[in-house]
C-alpha cells in the first residue's frame, strides 16, 4: 500500500490504483521507480546527502521496498551487475550518469588525505573492505559481519581489528566516514 493507492508489479509494468480505487494506471516499472525516488528526494544532491548516511540509506531502501521498488530488480533490469545502486537511482530519477562500484572505489582510493589518517594496518583493512564493496556492494559495510570474512578476518577477531582503529567506536566512525566519502562528489 502506498500514498496514492495499491501497487502490484506484473512483469515490467506496474498497475497502480488511485486512492479512491476507481482508476487504474499502467506505467513501466522503471518510470514508477523514478516517480517513487522523486517522492523521497527532490534531486540528486538531496538523494546523495541522504544516501551517504548508512541509517538514512537503509530508510530510503526500506521506503522504496514498501512501495514495491526493489534495488535488486532495478540492478537486474539495468543489465549491469556492477552498477552502484545510488547511481542507478539517480540515473532513473534525475538522468545522472551511471557509475560502477569500481569507479566509486577508485575515486575514493585517490583521497590520500582520508586514508592517511589511519595507521598502515587500519588503512589496509579499510582498503580490503572497499575491495569487498566493489565485489559485493553495500552489504559489505555491516559490522561485525564484514570483520569475519576473508581477507579481513586475517587481521584478527573483531576486537583485535577494532583495536587497530583505537577501539570499536573509532572503527565504526572510520567505516561511516568511508561510506560518506564513497558518495561525495
Amino acid at each position: 500500500h502506498v500514498e496514492r493507492g495499491f501497487v502490484e508489479v506484473v512483469a515490467n509494468l506496474v498497475y497502480e490504483l488511485d486512492p479512491n480505487g476507481t482508476r487504474l494506471r499502467v506505467v513501466s516499472y522503471t518510470d514508477y521507480s523514478a516517480e517513487t525516488i522523486k517522492r523521497l528526494a527532490t534531486n540528486a544532491v538531496d538523494l546523495r546527502a541522504k544516501w551517504s548516511s548508512a541509517e538514512q540509506r537503509a530508510a530510503i531502501i526500506a521506503a522504496l521496498e514498501s512501495r514495491g521498488v526493489s534495488l535488486e530488480r532495478l540492478v537486474d533490469m539495468s543489465g549491469d551487475p556492477d552498477v552502484d545502486p545510488f547511481d542507478l537511482l539517480c540515473n532513473l530519477a534525475f538522468q545522472a550518469p551511471l557509475r560502477s562500484r569500481r569507479e566509486r572505489s577508485d575515486q575514493l582510493r585517490q583521497q590520500h588525505k582520508f586514508f592517511n589518517k589511519f595507521s598502515p594496518k587500519a588503512r589496509q583493512i579499510l582498503l580490503e573492505i572497499l575491495d569487498k564493496y566493489v565485489e559485493h556492494g553495500l552489504t559489505q559495510f555491516k559490522i561485525p559481519e564484514v570483520l569475519k570474512i576473508p581477507p579481513i578476518v586475517q587481521h584478527g577477531n573483531p576486537l583485535e581489528i577494532s583495536r587497530k582503529f583505537g577501539g570499536e567506536k573509532q572503527l565504526r566512525s572510520a567505516l561511516s566516514q568511508l561510506q560518506t566519502m564513497l558518495y561525495t562528489g
